[in-house]
């Protein structure tokens, strides 16, 4: 068997995984709904009753509760993992990601202070259509003045370590000033704010999911965009200039797309740790490839299907209440962050 068609079976296979995680994402939850009432449900056919469930409860349970949380998790996973390899190869760095380098945290400390710092100013975050454009606006600003100040220093520091050493110190004095507008907070934002940074992909609305999924969807097509520039960029930024790419303009579209995607995702879903840096060394495993063309795509389908799983598993059976999606996505995400530490071999 080639080389070609093995990869497009294992396509083929990440596709079906992603559409059956789908189906369970939307099926389980504390109540728990057969494939059969899901179809009724999705597709307006059949009248049969789940157990002393009301057919008619149980397609309001599908479609405005699980439907909108599974396309949630759908779209949040893909672009978190998208980002992630984007700043990978850019900053030719395996431990480079949203979460690590800061940029989830200047996305965490603009929300603050859209949700906390206007009532300690004693302004209002006015009516839901202004929070939500609010909301995420901040989220952009935050994530885009974080990854700005890390690739303006990268630019003058070549040395991985250091340029990881800075995110971290950026994302604490971020989350130092996110204290400070908590201790300040009346009780509720302070209570909407820290239920926000648990990280959920349950609490996104209808209205909400009218920003998120267009604004995520254009960032993953610059993704797909910059597949090309990208794979120049893991040869060196020298030999991409000689090819005659323009790495200045290359940067500024990899740095518009991070912020539209991991921006997004957080200001919408919290800070949803490690999927960023996890799933693009989890896609290079399968593949065993470092070509994008092969790479990104497999990154959005993994990162889509990591996060409807670890939605799934936050699931509990019989309970209202569910595990905050962030503790399972550590779970998965940090053995592959020590597995890469512990190769400690060049990755792209």
């Amino acid at each position: 068997m080639g080389r070609g068609i093995k990869v497009k079976l294992v396509f083929v296979a990440l596709g079906i995984a992603v559409l059956g995680l789908f189906l369970c994402d939307i099926a389980f939850g504390s109540v728990a709904i057969s494939p059969r009432h899901i179809f009724d449900a999705l597709w307006g056919g059949g009248t049969g009753s789940e157990g002393a469930i009301a057919p008619e409860v149980v397609r309001s349970i599908v479609m405005k509760i699980r439907l909108p949380r599974a396309v949630v998790a759908l779209v949040a996973g893909a672009s978190l993992a998208a980002s992630g390899l984007q700043m990978q190869t850019l900053f030719r760095n395996p431990l480079a990601g949203p979460y690590v380098l800061g940029v989830s945290s200047g996305a965490s400390l603009g929300v603050a202070l859209f949700l906390l710092g206007m009532p300690v100013l004693g302004g209002s975050a006015g009516g839901e259509v202004v929070r939500n454009l609010g909301v995420a606006g901040a989220a952009w600003i935050g994530a885009a003045a974080i990854l700005f100040m890390i690739m303006a220093v990268s630019a003058r520091l070549k040395d991985i370590m250091t340029i990881l050493i800075l995110g971290m110190m950026v994302g604490s004095a971020a989350g130092a000033l996110v204290e400070l507008l908590q201790y300040l907070s009346p009780e509720g934002p302070l209570k909407s704010y820290v239920i926000w940074t648990m990280g959920s992909v349950a609490n996104v609305t209808g209205q909400q999911l009218t920003i998120m999924i267009p604004v995520c969807v254009a960032g993953l097509v610059m993704s797909v965009m910059l597949i090309k520039p990208l794979n120049l960029l893991l040869l060196g930024e020298n030999y991409a200039r000689t090819m005659g790419m323009k790495v200045p303009a290359v940067r500024a579209l990899i740095f518009a797309s991070t912020t539209l995607l991991a921006g997004t995702v957080t200001a919408y879903c919290g800070p949803i740790g490690f999927l960023g840096i996890a799933v693009p060394h989890i896609a290079r495993m399968i593949f065993a490839d470092a070509d994008h063309k092969v790479l990104m795509p497999a990154s959005i389908l993994a990162g889509s299907a990591m996060l409807l799983l670890c939605d799934v598993i936050s699931q509990v059976p019989g309970y209202e209440a569910t595990v905050p999606v962030n503790v399972v996505t550590a779970l998965f995400g940090i053995p592959v962050v020590i597995l890469v530490l512990v190769r400690n071999r060049k990755i792209l």
